[in-house]
């Protein structure tokens, strides 16, 4: 088992625990409203009730001044040492929900991968890089536990959609982690890029504009940590660009250092194409392929 006391070494502090009313603008049927009206084709996707599937919800990975972070589990009914995904939703670092990822959480697991989808503190209560240590916390407790959940802990997958992308792509780039592949959902790899339209909300995460906050704008990039141990990556894109802005930097940088890089585009899409259908299956069919080449050979 890889050592990964490096959480332990953060040089970047964590944030206290405030009452805050949580943002909730993001959701689900929010989105739908939203995207229904220029593709009237869409389907929300509906979490399974399969035998197959084994579910955890909810379970304790750190205590902040009495606030409990949790994360959810979802596994195949099989003991199998599987290889781990840990998930990361999405929605502009202020709002949304770990349980938005259920659905994709179910279908990776029937797929023999054990899923893990983090909740982590939101702009609101805490700014960068409090979300970031919340989930190299909630890494650190499962391969601390691996035993428990049936995992091989040196076949470990972030995966994040959208401001969750954005967030994987960091984690799998700048830390020395266990990390061994990357799939990100539409999410940026540089906040100040001429692709990008980052402003009050990356803003509000950041701590500052970029005028103000110029070198946690790019410490937040993962455009800005690529090195010879960055993991393969699999991005999956819709076709707006400012969601992968720095995308193409990022693979000319990693291609210097023969890392595995894969794009594959939703296209005709709504930006959050994961939650819906008819876009789901093909989605979906693009990680378990990509993983099961990276991991399971």
């Amino acid at each position: 088992m890889k050592d990964i006391t490096f959480i332990l070494l953060l040089t970047l502090g964590t944030f206290g625990f405030s009452q805050v009313q949580k943002d909730t603008s993001y959701t689900i049927q929010s989105e739908f409203k939203k995207q229904i009206k220029s593709f009237p084709q869409i389907e929300v996707v509906k979490s399974l009730n399969n035998n197959f599937l084994v579910e955890k919800k909810d379970i304790v990975y750190q205590t902040i001044s009495n606030r409990n972070l949790h994360f959810d589990f979802y596994s195949n009914n099989s003991k199998t040492i599987s290889p781990a995904i840990i998930m990361l939703h999405g929605g502009g670092w202020n709002s949304g929900d770990k349980s938005m990822l259920q659905p994709l959480a179910q279908q990776l697991a029937l797929n023999n991968y054990k899923c893990f989808v983090i909740e982590y503190r939101l702009s609101d209560e805490a700014i960068y890089p409090a979300a970031i240590n919340d989930v190299l916390k909630a890494l650190e407790f499962i391969v601390k536990n691996a035993t428990d959940y049936s995992i091989d802990v040196n076949k470990i997958v972030i995966l994040g959609c959208s401001s969750g992308g954005q967030m994987a792509s960091l984690i799998g780039t700048k830390f020395n982690s266990p990390i061994k592949a990357i799939v990100n959902l539409d999410g940026i790899l540089a906040f100040h890029h001429p692709q990008s339209k980052e402003g009050k909300l990356a803003s509000k995460w950041l701590g500052g504009t970029y005028e103000e906050k110029p070198e946690v704008w790019k410490d937040a990039s993962a455009l800005s940590h690529v090195s010879k141990n960055t993991p393969p990556f699999l991005f999956i894109n819709s076709q707006y660009e400012r969601f992968h802005a720095g995308r193409d930097d990022m693979i000319t940088k990693m291609k210097t250092f023969n890392i595995d890089t894969k794009i594959e585009m939703i296209n005709d899409s709504p930006h959050t194409f994961w939650l819906f259908h008819p876009w789901f299956e093909k989605t979906t069919n693009y990680i378990v392929t990509f993983l099961d080449e990276k991991l399971k050979s």
